[in-house]
């Protein structure tokens, strides 16, 4: 590929010259500011592969790529997820592992000027452990929330969760403000979740669907010497072909999870004016990417349905063809990154097609000449899922089953598959966090099937087992009777089919060398990132 002295392909400088508006054009049609983020120095452009339903992730971890611009936790994470003052500037825990005693900061407001106070905590955890996906069991163990004075919270547990404080981020357990939530308001819809009002270093100044987000500097925030940059922008470029052109002409800075084509990584590698930092994955490590299934469907409740399909897949190729050998497969839900709790056996379903239609004859779908046994909708967002997709239609088709692909929005899915429940198969990419007992128990505790709540139990699937083994695990203080547990629930769910873990989707961050300090703890991207500057 001709590369000229800037390391910039000639392919990318055609090609951007065809698809982006000069400059002075940018004004009528992004407006004025964003305009700006092509010339001003002191402006970073990020770039985000999909458009999330919300900017806060309150109550929809979807959203949390944007999130902690705005909205703070109380506490952050080095890389070694060792905790350190944000909203709050001490911390207890009782010996016993039951109180939890936070002092917050004073002096600080939300960006309509109101004071942050312990209400606020309060509100935000408790509405937390109602409505939050991976919160509804991190805080199940808390009874009640005490705030003797405006800046003391005192969390009192009935039983250990040895995990808890981790949440303390920005990005899981955000505070929002309590005054703007009213009584009988619906906290899944509300206008915060959209255009939020934080304490955070940026202030939320527009969103225009399908464009872009724009955040400045908050001049109020409560350390005067943060953030290091004047404006965020944010957008949004579907097309992955075009997010790779978008870094090598330094259209975008920074974008976060690879947010291109695998194929195009190797090339975006050598370009002088670009850098891959794989750090800042520590608190929320590479998904999973995962089939689930709807076991409400008739057919999918046939768990030899199930198994015929778990048949079909082939990991490995999966990881050769479509990640080009960057993805490291896993037929367990939790990751390979977790070392101790991975469950590194192959699916009980090995590879194997005559398998799959033996199965298949059994649940009552024969061979029917060149016409499919069955067919089956899979849902997926985004052009990269839909490459995986059209690798999975091929796989299963071998079958006899055929799969119709329905790309959407992820507002149109999280309403399809979690609101209406209208699905067959769920193409998904999904957290395990810091710990699966945060990030996978969601996946299969049935206390988690809330209608409505994104990335909670989708499946439906209930195990009485599973749920015992998820609560024993979730309040043992013991890790290695934990970790012996969680091994016990992976061999339950990949015998049952619930969902089909396929891959662990490796992530770095690409930006572009103008920036420095993007990724300096453990949450990465998406910390706040108030400390990044231009140099």
């Amino acid at each position: 590929m001709a590369m000229n002295d800037r390391g910039i392909s000639r392919r990318a400088v055609l090609a951007g010259m065809g698809a982006l508006p000069a400059a002075g054009m940018l004004g009528p049609l992004l407006g004025p500011d964003v305009a700006m983020a092509q010339v001003q120095k002191d402006v970073v452009t990020m770039v985000g592969a999909t458009e999330a339903p919300a900017l806060l992730s309150f109550v929809n971890t979807s959203s949390l790529i944007w999130s902690a611009r705005t909205t703070e936790g109380l506490l952050e994470f080095d890389y070694k997820l060792n905790p350190s003052p944000l909203l709050a500037t001490e911390w207890k825990v009782s010996d016993d592992g039951l109180t939890y005693t936070f002092k917050l900061r004073q002096g600080v407001k939300w960006h309509d000027g109101q004071d942050f106070s312990a209400k606020d905590v309060v509100f935000s955890i408790n509405t937390s452990k109602q409505f939050h996906s991976r919160n509804r069991s991190t805080f199940a163990q808390i009874t009640k929330i005490d705030a003797p004075d405006d800046y003391t919270v005192i969390l009192n547990l009935a039983k250990p969760t040895p995990f808890l404080l981790k949440a303390m981020s920005s990005m899981e357990t955000p505070i929002v403000p309590s005054h703007l939530y009213k009584e009988g308001q619906d906290v899944l819809t509300h206008p915060n979740n959209t255009a939020p009002i934080g304490t955070g270093p940026f202030i939320f100044k527009e969103w225009v669907r399908g464009s872009h987000v724009l955040w400045e500097a908050n001049p109020n925030y409560w350390n005067k010497d943060l953030p290091k940059v004047k404006k965020l922008v944010a957008k949004t470029i579907l097309d992955p072909s075009a997010r790779v052109i978008a870094f090598e002409t330094g259209d975008v800075d920074i974008g976060y999870r690879t947010p291109v084509p695998f194929r195009d990584v190797d090339t975006l590698q050598k370009m002088k004016h670009i850098a891959f930092d794989p750090k800042g994955y520590e608190y929320d490590p590479p998904n999973i990417i995962i089939v689930e299934t709807n076991l409400r469907d008739p057919t999918l409740s046939n768990i030899k349905v199930r198994q015929a399909l778990a048949h079909c897949i082939d990991r490995d190729a999966i990881s050769r063809v479509v990640f080009y050998k960057y993805a490291t497969p896993s037929a367990s839900p939790v990751v390979p990154y977790h070392k101790d709790f991975h469950l590194a056996e192959p699916s009980p379903y090995a590879y194997d097609i005559k398998a799959a239609e033996k199965l298949l004859d059994e649940a009552g779908f024969p061979k029917k000449g060149t016409a499919p046994r069955l067919t089956l909708s899979m849902e997926y967002v985004g052009d990269d899922q839909r490459i995986l997709g059209e690798f999975l239609r091929a796989a299963m088709s071998r079958a006899g089953i055929a799969i119709e692909l329905r790309g959407q929005d992820m507002g149109t899915l999280i309403s399809r598959v979690y609101r209406d429940r209208q699905f067959q198969l769920h193409l998904a990419s999904i957290s395990n966090l810091f710990d699966p007992q945060v990030g996978v128990q969601r996946l299969y505790w049935s206390k988690n099937i809330i209608q409505g709540v994104a990335f909670s139990n989708g499946t439906g699937y209930q195990n009485a087992e599973v749920d015992k083994l998820l609560e024993d695990a979730a309040v043992s203080t013991d890790q290695k009777a934990r970790i012996e547990m969680w091994k016990q629930i992976q061999r339950i769910v990949m015998k049952e089919v619930p969902s089909l873990p396929l891959v662990m989707s490796p992530w770095q961050t690409i930006a572009n060398k103008r920036l420095v300090d993007h990724t300096t703890n453990a949450e990465g991207f998406e910390g706040s990132m108030a400390r990044m500057k231009i140099v």
